[in-house]
């Protein structure tokens, strides 16, 4: 069963643009916490921005100014736009979306990963 999937991804020149977008059920996507991550190769994986149910973002020191985390609630999606690519944002993105549970019930659901590649 597919619950989270990522697109957008692809090859850009440094310096380019990219619009990846995550969609979720809308049984996990309600009330979700979410977040973009990014892995290097042969690197640990990284947060580089979360937007929560509401629509509050925070991001990476390293992409802010750069990318922008969105979400619309109406068509169960997340969005990153990624502006000013450069080669170390080269790698694989995951959505994560947390699912809110009562209490301190959580529950992660990740996609599959969308490749990004920026080169000249």
């Amino acid at each position: 069963q597919v619950l989270v999937v990522e697109s957008g991804g692809g090859l850009v020149q440094p310096g380019g643009s990219l619009r990846l977008s995550c969609a979720a059920s809308s049984n996990i996507f309600s009330g979700s916490f979410m977040a973009w991550y990014h892995q290097a190769p042969g690197t640990p994986l990284e947060l580089v921005a979360s937007i929560t149910s509401g629509g509050l973002p925070n991001y990476a020191d390293s992409v802010k100014g750069r990318f922008t985390v969105s979400r619309d609630n109406a068509k169960n999606t997340m969005y990153l736009q990624m502006n000013s690519l450069k080669p170390e944002d080269t790698g694989v993105y995951y959505c994560k979306v947390q699912r809110i549970g009562k209490g301190w019930d959580r529950t992660d659901y990740w996609g599959q990963g969308t490749q990004v590649t920026v080169s000249s």
